[in-house]
């Protein structure tokens, strides 16, 4: 089967570092010059299982701040890990710059180079070029920010005690998922100068007195309404990003506390291209390292056993269950995004007539590597769907989309793979993957300063789509706990404004 005439890398599943570099420079060889990708410096650290469960535990970072939810978490993975109930990665990466690869020790040598394939080069390359990274994160500031944001909770734990320190991270992380600025870049400062503008703020603040929040409520002037309208104005509301509001307006709050709202806020910022485009990360990814383990078996770099263990792994990644293998309702993200990527780079090479009609402007265009870099880089998953889904990709999958009737004590299966369905199902696929499917669509709207200073915000909504009551109220209480009074959320039809449910909280004593 091996063809060229190329010396082999390395022989049988024994590993040791020159092998590690030799697979390096071959794989960089092959990724610079026949796939263009751009990557990142790269960093490549071999690592232990329980070193794996720590990364798990921590989100993927390489160093963190303290805090309990990352032990319950690493004992969870632990004990399923320790009982066989769950595997581990064979490798986790990090967006920053350099581009940090963890790959574990116990990987066979193919793994290590198919392992630093997918990472360092496939996903190094989407992490640098993706606009939604590009807009959103700075990767060579977020492991200084993150030794910062370490270092400045471990000194509040020193000053104010471990206990209250620990409640307003709780609080945050609760809240994080509505901590982000979704319109418009907020990349992360550097370290020297979020060192020093928490110091200069600190010291403002110690110096001045904001009027704005009396220990007892003003009294309206006789003949001049309290003006909501240039209350809200001058409080910026709506905001939807709920932890930059308080961070900014919450009254009881202490600036060591403030700063410790705007980490949690910062990080979850880092994190928001994620869930965005992880199709198609995963899929960009597997493609390489596809492609570069083909060409060093073409050109006589590993052997026929090495491959046939690349193509035996690949396999297992992308295997997709059946609807009704209890897999759940999604679509495994490396199934889908590489079967995507495949396609796009045949219609590119070989289209057919159904090929030409439905993508007239790559279909035959000879250059697949092309195509898909201008894809990896301009789309998230949404719209990389609605704009690349085939048909045969449709048919490959056996899509079909299902109607329920919230009435009636079935489903109807209303569209299936053919020509009729085709549209309507990659336009429902699509929508799946929109980040308002996932996210809440929540806002501050008001607060009465002078009055009972009750938060009010809305939830825009629609029938059957409401926020499950108790969740609701557990993290409106951490919301009430910052914002030092009363909080109410309304959920209202998006399209009638009518209210559909009321949750109300107010902050529990210290």
């Amino acid at each position: 089967m091996t063809a060229g005439g190329g010396d082999l890398l390395y022989r049988g599943a024994d590993w040791d570092f020159p092998i590690l570099r030799r697979c390096y420079d071959a794989i960089e060889r092959i990724s610079e010059h026949e796939l263009g990708l751009d990557v990142h410096p790269n960093r490549l650290e071999v690592i232990t299982s329980e070193q794996m469960l720590d990364v798990y535990a921590a989100h993927g970072m390489p160093l963190i701040y303290r805090h309990w939810s990352w032990g319950k978490r690493f004992m969870g993975h632990e004990n399923a890990y320790r009982r066989g109930l769950m595997g581990l990665a064979y490798e986790v990466v990090i967006n920053s710059d350099p581009c940090i690869s963890y790959l574990m020790e116990e990987n066979s040598a193919t793994m290590q180079a198919l392992v630093t394939a997918h990472a360092a080069f496939g996903h190094n390359h989407f992490f640098k070029n993706n606009r939604l990274f590009r807009d959103w994160t700075d990767a060579g500031a977020i492991l200084d920010y993150l030794e910062f944001a370490r270092g400045f909770i471990a000194r509040c734990e020193e000053r104010h005690g471990a206990s209250a320190v620990e409640r307003v991270l709780d609080a945050a992380h609760a809240l994080q998922n509505q901590g982000i600025h979704r319109h418009g870049g907020s990349r992360l400062l550097d370290l020297r100068a979020e060192q020093k503008r928490e110091r200069e703020r600190r010291e403002h603040e110690e110096s001045a007195y904001n009027d704005l929040w009396r220990t007892l409520p003003t009294k309206p002037v006789a003949g001049r309404p309290d003006d909501a309208g240039e209350r809200r104005r001058r409080l910026g509301l709506p905001e939807e990003n709920l932890l930059y509001f308080l961070e900014k307006n919450a009254p009881k709050l202490r600036s060591w506390e403030r700063e410790i709202i705007r980490i949690v806020r910062l990080i979850a910022q880092y994190f928001y291209p994620q869930p965005q485009v992880k199709m198609m990360n995963e899929g960009c990814a597997t493609w390489v390292h596809t492609h570069i383990m083909s060409r060093l078996h073409e050109t006589g770099r590993i052997d026929d056993a090495a491959y046939l263990e690349a193509i035996h792994s690949t396999t297992n990644v992308i295997n997709q269950p059946g609807f009704d293998a209890g897999g759940g309702a999604s679509f495994n993200p490396y199934a889908l995004g590489y079967a995507m990527m495949t396609d796009i780079a045949r219609v590119c090479a070989d289209p057919t007539e159904e090929d030409r009609r439905w993508f007239p402007d790559f279909a035959g265009n000879r250059d697949p590597v092309g195509t898909l870099r201008r894809a990896w880089a301009e789309y998230r998953d949404e719209s990389f769907i609605q704009q690349f889904l085939s048909p045969a990709v449709i048919r490959q999958f056996r899509m079909f989309r299902l109607h329920d009737v919230t009435d009636r004590p079935y489903l109807l299966v209303d569209e299936i793979h053919d020509d009729d369905g085709y549209r309507a199902i990659r336009r429902s696929l699509a929508r799946s993957y929109d980040p308002s499917e996932f996210y809440a669509d929540i806002e501050v709207v008001d607060v009465d300063l002078a009055g009972d200073r009750c938060l009010r915000l809305e939830h825009r909504t629609r029938p059957g789509h409401l926020l499950h009551e108790k969740d609701a109220k557990t993290v409106l209480r951490h919301l009430a706990g910052l914002w030092g009074y009363d909080v109410k959320l309304l959920e209202l039809d998006h399209e009638s404004g009518s209210v559909l449910a009321t949750h109300v909280a107010s902050p529990q004593p210290a």
